[in-house]
């Protein structure tokens, strides 16, 4: 059985569900393909409510991702503490922030020139 391979926008599509199901708010899809400095192809950004809310929605990234493409983490940091989580797909990388650090970060500034989408947050 061979696996299945997913794009890069496949797998970002994958993250923003399973931050929608876990009610991630202010959610943030930018395409960074076109950027001759970028690392990834898509960042995922995202807000939860608390540390425990930040670590549901990035459990449930991470089910989604194993269940639906087979997919891991290359790497992941910040599960602990849950003000902020970072989990590195290779060509998707998901920020889950507390809203005061990502008003602090800021990323979506850093990376201005990146094609934005801004989802809806699931009622």
């Amino acid at each position: 059985m061979t696996k299945q391979v997913f794009t890069a926008q496949e797998l970002a599509d994958l993250a923003v569900r399973g931050l929608q199901e876990i009610k991630a708010k202010k959610i943030a899809k930018l395409d960074l393909r076109n950027l001759d400095t970028a690392v990834t192809d898509y960042f995922i950004i995202a807000t939860g409510t608390s540390d425990r809310h930040v670590q549901a929605l990035a459990d449930s990234v991470t089910e989604v991702m194993k269940e639906e493409a087979k997919e891991y983490t290359f790497n992941h940091e910040g599960m602990d503490k849950g003000e902020w989580v970072v989990l590195d797909y290779g060509s998707v990388v998901v920020h889950i922030f507390q809203s005061q650090k990502r008003d602090f970060y800021r990323l979506e500034n850093l990376w201005g020139d990146a094609e934005v989408e801004l989802l809806e947050d699931v009622a």
